[in-house]
């Protein structure tokens, strides 16, 4: 087990904010859980901007950036709590349009269908395709990654490459845990099929991010003053480690039990087989 002190558990961003000027924020399980907006943390993110920091929302969400505005602020996600979003949606796009020589083939809702948009992608079937984009599970409230083996078997056996849009195993919708496109992509490896991920933990979508804030704030900002925050140990804090930048981790119910709160032992227990550099801090949830 890792030093309890070394991750300390912190009330909220006050303490840490000052050592920042941009803050890349994850949106699923931080700023909202799929049903209603945190308060707490889009006060936090509004306080920091307050201050003069600059703060880009960062989601693993396989759609594009206005799909996801206009999600958070039906949840209820004020505008003064951001000043950008960045979707491993986008990130995808870019990919797609790389591979426009391609037969493209969707795997996931209907609702994800945005993805494509004006892209001039002919969607071809899943036998035809040479790559599958993977938004998600048809149906994520009532399906497992098990009742798609049999169709991850014939990509395999046709050697179609998968393009995961959302490499988040699972997420917390409301009281619940539902499925993510990243857990059928955990399952086509598995398979030893070949993936291609976009978004978090991948440095793509960092990059992006980076880039952003510079042009959000017209100069250079270092890495050192740059802070992500979210609640995924495989995505968000591995991401932000692989990238160069400093975490903090938020508690939800991804990793810790409902009901339950941090404590430096629960922190310990938590980030004992993760390798190093560890987050600056834990918090229960955002706030200021």
């Amino acid at each position: 087990m890792i030093d309890e002190q070394a991750i300390p558990v912190l009330d909220g961003m006050r303490e840490v904010a000052p050592a920042s000027e941009a803050w890349l924020v994850d949106v699923w399980g931080v700023i909202h859980n799929g049903m209603r907006a945190f308060e707490a943390g889009c006060e936090a993110c509004a306080a920091f901007r307050e201050t003069g920091g600059y703060v880009v929302l960062l989601t693993n969400a396989p759609r594009p950036a206005p799909a996801v505005v206009a999600q958070i602020t039906r949840l209820g996600v004020p505008r003064e709590a951001y000043d950008a979003v960045l979707t491993s949606g986008d990130v995808t796009r870019g990919l797609v349009q790389a591979w426009s020589d391609k037969r493209i083939h969707h795997l996931g809702p209907e609702r994800d269908r945005g993805i494509f948009e004006k892209l001039g992608v002919d969607l071809a079937t899943s036998i035809e395709a040479d790559i599958v984009v993977c938004t998600g599970l048809f149906d994520d409230t009532t399906e497992t990654p098990a009742d798609y083996e049999v169709t991850l078997k014939g990509f395999k056996r046709r050697s179609t490459v998968m393009l995961c849009a959302n490499p988040d195993l699972m997420v917390e919708r409301g009281d619940k845990m539902v499925y993510c496109a990243g857990s059928l992509a955990a399952a086509y490896e598995a398979m030893d099929g070949e993936v291609v991920y976009a978004g978090k933990p991948h440095l793509p979508i960092y990059e992006l991010a980076q880039s952003m804030v510079r042009d959000g704030l017209g100069r250079e900002v270092a890495k050192d003053r740059l802070l992500a925050i979210g609640d995924g140990l495989r995505t968000d804090i591995k991401g932000a480690a692989a990238a160069g930048i400093r975490s903090v981790f938020i508690a939800s119910g991804l990793h810790v039990g409902a009901g339950q709160r941090l404590s430096p032992a629960v922190v310990a227990e938590l980030f004992q087989d993760v390798p190093r550099p560890w987050p600056i801090a834990a918090l229960d949830e955002l706030k200021w």
